[in-house]
């Protein structure tokens, strides 16, 4: 709280969830292995092929959570709603364990 009152710019709370990418040699493992990662919970996982035929699978959590606080150095949001905000945070980061 005392950084936030602080702070002259704008503050945002951001958390950004688990992403793991693996180069994968065939297309056809790419595809198991986001077929795990969707049944794992995992649903922004994609299959990304480059020009040169890298085949890299994404494995990606839906946890994200970017919450702005103040705006112009002014606090927008009540102490409590910063505390709710933290418990959910850690509550997500947990998630991605």
């Amino acid at each position: 709280m005392t950084a936030l009152e602080k702070a002259t710019g704008d503050v945002v709370l951001k958390f950004e969830p688990f992403v793991l990418h693996v180069l994968c040699q065939e297309l056809q493992d790419a595809q198991l292995l986001h077929s795990v990662a969707i049944d794992s919970g995992f649903r922004n996982s994609g299959i990304t092929v480059g020009r040169g035929g890298k085949i890299t699978m994404a494995v990606r959590s839906t946890h994200c959570l970017e919450v702005p606080l103040s705006h112009k150095g002014k606090l927008m949001v009540s102490e409590e709603y910063i505390e709710f905000l933290i418990h959910v945070a850690n509550r997500k980061m947990e998630e991605n364990t």
